[in-house]
């Protein structure tokens, strides 16, 4: 994986451009480029997993009359049959990587290259005398993709903190800006960067910039289909998917590992990688993350059932890998905190995010490349909030429920209707999602449901998984976010996907054989949090402190009111499934770090 970034129709130096440069490093450790045709410049840094010689860039290429120059961030996982189509048309290549079988593809087929690439991606490639530029990104959005329309020219990275270091560009947050940290965060509007005027190519869409116009297409969205596979042909459907796309995804010039956190999807990736490792006479090296004193501090709840560390032990016997843990203590929790929000650009998902970043680290020193099971629950339907009939057929956002607590937060002075705002955006996603005429209304509202997840949560988990292990130079692949599956799945109806009444019923029934019963039953647990009393004595402390002060935060929330939220329960966590109390404690403590060292201006 890399980063880019680029800068077309402005002035730019050796200094702009070596800020710029800068900030790009933890994403790509280990090498440089950059490129520039008239007021055109492209930059690129390099994690060097398949081809290390071959595959330098930026990459040029003379074809049919044209220059093209491409910078890009991302893996291929059908390199070797776009390779062998496109060498029937008369292409060559130089090296084995993906990166060049991506320039060949824009070359010969333009934007409909799209359609032919499976993988994670994000990238640009420049056409010289077109004087064009094309950025295009994933269609499930696992790699990010910033960009800012300024003066009379064009601002794009991988990362907003590249943005931000072009001259005169300021971080600024307006009255939608405000709203989404407030009433959806640590969520975002699809296509926003939350900085006024910084906006993010959407999942599935590419862009065109020439002439100072920007014109974006939607190339890729979920479509609903008459699904026509009885229930058994349906299973095994599934397994086909799941397993060729772990498959594909193992490739790699360095050694892998895979996430393991001892649930459904995560052991599903480790059984079929450690096979397949097995097979070369290599132990799969696996990594999981805990908190010290967790056995004597958890607490079971609805949305946290059970902890991890007995099912990681029963896989961890069943398949014989290398198993690694990361034991993180209070206090490393509380010391990523700075660091995680630098690494996200924006406030996140809490200690969430500080335990992902710190976890990132330390496997970052055993491998380069690791597999995980994010978007499963997602796409199979494995969240609470699928499953609940009250929530279900609630109208807002299922993973917060709490929309009127978080209006009430709000200093006065919004230019938007704080309540209008939430349900909009919530409509809007409704309206979008692709529906037969003659869905049953449970079926049509699992379809929504899907949507809200797939463009709004999931792109949050996305988010945070990209940003928290690209800041360490760490590549990880999410085998259930292939394009493939989640199209299929989109049309499969609920009462499969519930098969038995369990969350994921048919993927439990589709890789029956490849896992131990006692984990191919367990009942869904999210990311683990800590419940050490010694994390919240420290981000209460820190809290304390930080309502003494007259801090940029109580610019944007009212101070008493938050302050009586913290002291009572809610029913329902902030968001998502783990947000409590102290990650609340931690998210609005996020939020003033980011206040000050972005040096955000409030407008």
């Amino acid at each position: 994986m890399c980063a880019i970034s680029g800068v077309i129709g402005l002035q730019v130096d050796e200094a702009i451009l070596g800020r710029m440069l800068y900030t790009m490093r933890r994403r790509g450790p280990d090498a440089q480029g950059s490129y520039q045709n008239g007021d055109a410049v492209l930059l690129h840094t390099r994690l060097a997993i398949i081809d290390p010689e071959g595959g330098k860039q930026p990459m040029s290429l003379d074809w049919a009359g044209e220059r093209y120059t491409l910078v890009y961030n991302g893996e291929l996982y059908n390199t070797e049959s776009l390779r062998s189509r496109l060498e029937a048309c008369g292409h060559s290549f130089l090296g084995h990587s993906d990166t060049e079988v991506v320039l060949h593809a824009y070359a010969q087929y333009g934007a409909a290259c799209l359609e032919m690439l499976n993988g994670i991606f994000a990238f640009a490639v420049w056409e010289g005398k077109q004087r064009r530029l094309f950025l295009a990104r994933d269609r499930i959005g696992v790699k990010p993709l910033f960009y800012l329309l300024h003066g009379s020219g064009l601002l794009f990275a991988s990362e907003i903190k590249t943005i931000l270091q072009y001259p005169n560009v300021k971080a600024q947050l307006d009255s939608e800006g405000i709203a989404q940290l407030i009433l959806m965060g640590p969520g975002r509007m699809p296509g926003s960067g939350v900085f006024r005027g910084i906006r993010e190519i959407e999942p599935g869409q590419y862009a065109v910039y020439q002439n100072g116009n920007l014109e974006i297409t939607r190339y890729w969205s979920l479509r609903d289909r008459e699904h026509r596979e009885n229930f058994e042909d349906t299973a095994a459907h599934v397994r086909w998917l799941v397993l060729d796309s772990i498959e594909r995804q193992m490739v790699s010039d360095v050694p892998i590992g895979t996430f393991l956190s001892g649930g459904l999807d995560s052991s599903i990736i480790t059984a079929v990688c450690a096979h397949n490792e097995g097979e070369k006479g290599r132990k799969l090296r696996t990594f999981s993350v805990d908190y010290l004193n967790n056995d004597r501090y958890f607490q079971a709840s609805k949305f946290q059932p059970n902890s991890d560390s007995a099912y990681i032990g029963i896989m961890e016997r069943a398949l014989s890998t290398d198993h690694h843990w990361t034991v993180l203590t209070p206090e490393d929790l509380c010391a990523a905190l700075e660091e995680a929000t630098i690494a996200r650009d924006l406030p996140g998902m809490a200690d969430v995010d500080f335990s992902l970043l710190a976890f990132c680290g330390d496997i970052r020193r055993q491998v380069r490349v690791a597999l995980s099971g994010e978007c499963a629950d997602e796409i199979f339907g494995g969240y609470p909030w699928y499953r609940d009939p009250e929530i279900r057929e609630r109208e807002g956002f299922p993973w917060a429920q709490n929309t009127a607590q978080r209006i009430s937060l709000l200093r006065p002075g919004l230019s938007v209707d704080p309540e209008a705002f939430v349900r909009e955006a919530y409509e809007k996603t409704c309206r979008e999602s692709d529906i037969r005429p003659d869905a049953a209304p449970l079926e049509r509202r699992m379809k929504e449901m899907v949507n809200l997840n797939f463009r709004w949560f999931m792109q949050t988990l996305l988010d945070r998984k990209d940003r928290m292990s690209m800041y360490h130079g760490l590549e990880v692949r999410v085998p259930f976010c292939d394009y493939r599956i989640a199209e299929y799945l989109y049309g499969v109806p609920w009462e499969f996907k519930d098969y038995h009444g369990m969350e994921k019923g048919l993927l439990r029934e589709a890789v029956k054989g490849l896992l131990p019963e006692e984990v191919l039953y367990r009942k869904k647990s999210p990311y683990p949090k800590t419940f050490d009393p010694r994390y919240t004595e420290l981000i209460t402390a820190q809290f304390r402190e930080m309502a003494s002060q007259n801090a940029p935060v109580w610019e944007l929330v009212r101070k008493e009111t938050l302050m009586v939220l913290l002291e009572g329960t809610s029913p329902w966590p902030w968001y998502g499934q783990l947000m409590r109390n102290p990650q609340i404690m931690a998210y609005f403590l996020q939020m003033n770090f980011w206040l000050i060292h972005y040096h955000v201006e409030i407008l």
